[in-house]
C-alpha cells in the first residue's frame, strides 16, 4: 500500500525550552533513584567509590560475567539462518540500553541503573529465542511442577549461579522486565528488602503468571521496560524483511510509523513529552494504541509464519532427549559428561561464596541451568556429541 510522507516527531516547543531551562538551572524534580539508596545482600561488600559508582558496579558484574559473551550467538528472533545482518541479542540488548539511557537522559534519571537493568535482562535467556523458552518451561514443568522464564532465570544467573551481590534496585528491574506486557502508563512501585524480592521470585516459579505482576521499582526500571518494546518492534521487522519473510509495505503507516527508526523516535519523544517531571512513564492514547498495533502486526506477519516457526518442530524433541541424557548423567555421576566438564567445572571456575556448592543444586535445576546458558551453535553441537546417530538433523539457511 502507499505509505504517507515520513513523520518524525519533535518534542513540543513548550517542553524542550522546559528541559534546557531545567538543565541550565538545576531546577529537574528529583526523581532518579539515588545511587546511595541502592541495596545489597552484603552490604559490607561492593562499596561504591567516585569511580564506581553504586550501578557502574553492577554494570561492569554484568559485562564481565562469563555468560555475557554467549548473546552473541543467541536467537532474537530468526534462528537457523546463517547470516551476520540479522539481529542476535547481542544487539537487542544494546539497543535497548541505548533507547532507555536517551529517555533516561531527557528524564533526568539514573543512567547507570537504566543501563545495568539493560545489559542484564536477558542475559538468562535460552537458545532459540522464545521457543526454546518454551520447551525448557514445559520440560521443568514436567520434572519439577516449576516453571521456567527467562527474566526470572536472568535474576538466577546474576544472584545465585554467579552470586555477584547486584544491587535489589538493578535485579528488581530486570525480573519485572516483560516485554510482552505493554502498558500506556508505568508507575514504579517501592520494594524495600531482598526478603520480599525473592518472595516474588519463588511465586514465579510456582505460578508462571506471576511474572506478569511484577511491576519495576524505580522509574529507570520503567523506562527500561517499555524500551524493551521500543527496541523490537521495528528492529524485528528489518530483520524480517532482510531474511525475504515480509515486505515493511505490508504494515500498515500509523501514528508511530512503519519503519524503525520512525517508531524508535516518535516513541522516545512522546513518551518524554507525556512524561517529563511526572513519577510515571507514560505516552498519550493515540501512540499506544499504535504501539499496540504495530505489535499485533509483528505477531500476525512475523512472529506467527509458518516459515519463522516450522524449524522449531525439531528443536523440542532435541532439547527434550538432551534434557533426559544431561539429568541422567548427573543423577548417575558421570564426570566426563559435558554437564560435569562443560556446565558444573565451569560455573565453580567463577570462585564465589555460595550459601552452599553449587552442585548440591537441585539436578533439574541444573540441567536447567546449563541448557538455558547454551548459544544456538553450541546446543546444536551438543545434540550432534550425544547423539550422534540421530536423525533429527538443523538444516540453516544460508547466504545463498
Amino acid at each position: 500500500m502507499a505509505k504517507s510522507q515520513l513523520r518524525y516527531e519533535n518534542l513540543s516547543a513548550e517542553m524542550e525550552q522546559k528541559i534546557l531551562n531545567d538543565r541550565v538551572n538545576g531546577t529537574f524534580k528529583e526523581l532518579s533513584f539515588k545511587d546511595e539508596n541502592a541495596i545489597r545482600r552484603n552490604a559490607n561488600r561492593d562499596k561504591p567509590s567516585v569511580i564506581r559508582p553504586a550501578f557502574a558496579r553492577d554494570i561492569d558484574k554484568i559485562m564481565h560475567c562469563p555468560y555475557y559473551n554467549r548473546y552473541a550467538d543467541k536467537t532474537q528472533v530468526f534462528s537457523f539462518y546463517k547470516n551476520d545482518d540479522l539481529s542476535r541479542r547481542s544487539l537487542h540488548v544494546q539497543l535497548v540500553s541505548r533507547i532507555a539511557r536517551t529517555i533516561g537522559k531527557a528524564l533526568n534519571l539514573n543512567l547507570d541503573l537504566i543501563e545495568a537493568i539493560a545489559l542484564g535482562h536477558d542475559i538468562g535467556h535460552t537458545p532459540f529465542g522464545h521457543a526454546g523458552e518454551s520447551f525448557l518451561d514445559e520440560l521443568l514443568y514436567s520434572h519439577t511442577g516449576r516453571h521456567f522464564s527467562h527474566n526470572i532465570h536472568s535474576v538466577r544467573v546474576l544472584d545465585k549461579i554467579f552470586p555477584y551481590n547486584i544491587s535489589l534496585q538493578t535485579l528488581n528491574g530486570i525480573a519485572a522486565h516483560d516485554g510482552e506486557m505493554e502498558l500506556c502508563e508505568y508507575y514504579p512501585k517501592t520494594l524495600e528488602s531482598f526478603e520480599d524480592f525473592d518472595k516474588q521470585i519463588e511465586a514465579c516459579y510456582i505460578d508462571k503468571k506471576n511474572v506478569r505482576k511484577l511491576v519495576p521499582a524505580t522509574l529507570e526500571g520503567c523506562v527500561m521496560r517499555i524500551s524493551d518494546i521500543i527496541a523490537y518492534l521495528g528492529k524485528d521487522r528489518q530483520d524480517a524483511e532482510k531474511a525475504n519473510i515480509v515486505n515493511n509495505r505490508d504494515f500498515d503507516d500509523g501514528t508511530i510509523g512503519v519503519y524503525n527508526a520512525q517508531i524508535i523516535n516518535n516513541l522516545i519523544t512522546n513518551i518524554v513529552e507525556n512524561s517529563y517531571g511526572k513519577p510515571y512513564i507514560k505516552m498519550d492514547q493515540e501512540h499506544f494504541d499504535a504501539l499496540r498495533k504495530a505489535k499485533s502486526d509483528n505477531y500476525s506477519l512475523i512472529y506467527k509464519q509458518e516459515k519463522v516457526g516450522k524449524a522449531y518442530d525439531t528443536i523440542k524433541p532435541m532439547m527434550a532427549e538432551m534434557y533426559e541424557k544431561l539429568l541422567e548423567d548427573l543423577k548417575n555421576e558421570n564426570k566426563s559428561s559435558p554437564i560435569f566438564t562443560h556446565h558444573i567445572d565451569y560455573v565453580n571456575k567463577a570462585h564465589y561464596t555460595r550459601e552452599k556448592p553449587y552442585e548440591e543444586t537441585d539436578p533439574n535445576q541444573i540441567v536447567v541451568d546449563y541448557i538455558a546458558s547454551m548459544t544456538d551453535d553450541y546446543f546444536v553441537d551438543l545434540y550432534a556429541h550425544l547423539f550422534p546417530d540421530s536423525d533429527k538433523k538443523i538444516i540453516y539457511k544460508g547466504y545463498f
